[in-house]
């Protein structure tokens, strides 16, 4: 139920599999619509004790600085309340923006897809 309601952005599923949230990005997020993510994301970590987050991007045309910064942000975020972050599925040309734009996305661990994203926050001390 992603319902629209005017002067409130859409919401971005954000899914438990287990102790990872599974949050798949399709189209063009709207600045608001980032910010909004960030808390949902946020308040589900401190709610569950997550241990791990998939930001699958693999619907994303474009990332632009301010989705980066958003990105990062919400890693950092992931990290403080004791949950890895994996970002899965980056085109390639999302990989050069962000290149372009001198985006580093720290604290993020990229995967191909979401079933290697998987893989890794299996792992310890990835």
């Amino acid at each position: 139920m992603n319902q629209s309601f005017p002067g409130r952005p859409a919401q971005v599923p954000v899914l438990a599999l287990g102790d990872v949230l599974l949050v798949s990005l399709q189209g063009e997020l709207h600045d608001g619509m980032a910010e909004q993510l960030q808390r949902d994301i946020t308040g589900r970590i401190s709610a569950s004790g997550v241990s791990g987050v998939v930001l699958d991007i693999s619907g994303v045309d474009v990332v632009d600085s301010f989705l980066g910064r958003v990105l990062a942000e919400i890693a950092s975020t992931a990290r403080l309340l004791a949950a890895r972050t994996v970002l899965a599925g980056m085109r390639p040309a999302v990989a050069i923006t962000l290149v372009e734009l001198g985006l580093t996305l720290p604290g993020l661990v990229t995967a191909l897809d979401v079933d290697r994203a998987m893989e890794l926050l299996s792992q310890r001390g990835t």
